[in-house]
């Protein structure tokens, strides 16, 4: 009887040890579908080095990164997310252009965790992890608030990605905006932004008031005058703030129109979207300071240092992103035992990572960013 007890024993202790060898054996497999041919193929470059030193750094030799090209092609793509779905991969990281998400719908039980920001119209199982708009906008809310803005116009070009910004709009519940739109064009912007601006009314109130005081009687009235001549224009500004959503010289194009109609960011706030610490902002003096919702900065210029000295070049910016996105997969499947579910995306939860804090909740993600101004050759952070 003792021995058959043993013998137990021993089979149980070997069953058991079999079960951990097996789970420690057992590979964590992320599919990786970036661009590795074609025009972007420095990207999807860039965004496998990225993976590997979040890899590293996690230091875990279970996980295991298959990537995958999508010749920036909707078909490429499904063609190579099928033969990852069908090894059984269940998370991949992108791809990282909308276009190419149109056929993946068909691998229902594949999530991918796209590099785009846009939310808008994507298939239930893609989720987006991009720096979307209503993030953005939800940090600049809280700017608004501190700052007690009142007035706060919407400048938005006639672009694609104008619907987004609108859904944004309605999904952050941004207060005390009115929306403007405009054609980016140069030979039409100016004129637009007069418009806005009520340039003409304020340019007339100067010639006004110079012709009242020449009839008047006041006091001191040649050097008043003397000094409305210097002068380009009257009244008061309808707006307190004014929130840009545009990029590079397009921005650059904006703010020098706003100049222009004598709307100076020393009395009006000037925010934008996220600019990713674009550096030609610190050479625009004049339209300083400028404001806007970002990814933190000392952890992205960390981040800019070790991918250099680990690869001798410079990362593109969504590496960024890959890097914190291999972070969040991990803390998910750690919470769920290592075993991939589907409602690891609908619970509320949250994550640190470089570029902020990732809230998660119903298929969605958002980021809880800083905010940031640009003053006296410097990135500021106020928050």
């Amino acid at each position: 009887m003792k021995i058959f007890i043993k013998i137990i024993i021993f089979l149980l202790i070997t069953f058991v040890l079999n079960i951990q060898k097996t789970f420690a054996e057992e590979k964590i497999r992320i599919g990786l579908l970036v661009p590795l041919s074609g025009q972007n193929k420095e990207i999807g470059e860039s965004i496998i080095k990225s993976t590997k030193l979040a890899i590293n750094k996690i230091n875990n030799s279970s996980i295991e990164i298959l990537p995958r090209d999508t010749a920036s092609n909707p078909d490429t793509t499904f063609k190579n997310a099928k033969e990852l779905s069908e090894s059984g991969v269940q998370i991949i990281i992108g791809p990282i252009f909308n276009k190419n998400l149109i056929y993946l719908d068909q691998l229902k039980d594949t999530f991918f965790l796209s590099l785009t920001n846009k939310t808008i119209n994507n298939p239930k199982n893609i989720i987006s992890v991009g720096i979307n708009a209503r993030s953005q906008l939800n940090t600049i809310k809280k700017f608004q608030k501190l700052n007690e803005l009142k007035k706060t116009i919407f400048l938005i070009p006639k672009e694609e990605y104008k619907e987004e910004i609108e859904n944004a709009i309605k999904q952050s519940k941004i207060k005390n905006t009115k929306v403007h739109y405009y054609d980016s064009d140069p030979t039409k912007l100016t004129k637009q932004i007069e418009k806005i601006t009520k340039y003409s009314i304020r340019k007339q109130n100067v010639k006004d008031e110079i012709k009242r005081l020449e009839k008047s009687d006041e006091i001191n009235k040649e050097k008043k005058i003397e000094n409305l001549k210097k002068r380009d224009t009257l009244g008061k500004i309808s707006f307190d703030s004014v929130i840009i959503s545009d990029f590079g010289k397009n921005l650059k194009s904006i703010t020098t129109s706003l100049l222009y109609t004598d709307v100076l960011p020393t009395k009006i706030y000037f925010i934008t979207l996220n600019q990713w610490f674009d550096e030609s902002l610190l050479k625009e003096t004049s339209s300083q300071p400028i404001y806007f919702p970002s990814i933190n900065k000392e952890n992205y210029e960390s981040f800019i240092k070790n991918y250099h000295e680990k690869f001798g070049e410079y990362p593109n910016q969504l590496s960024f992103l890959s890097y914190d996105v291999i972070g969040l997969i991990y803390y998910l499947l750690s919470e769920n035992n290592f075993s991939f579910n589907k409602k690891m995306f609908i619970k509320k939860n949250k994550f640190k990572g470089k570029v902020g804090i990732f809230e998660i909740k119903e298929n969605k993600i958002s980021h809880i960013l800083n905010f940031y101004k640009v003053e006296n050759n410097n990135f500021k952070k106020i928050f």
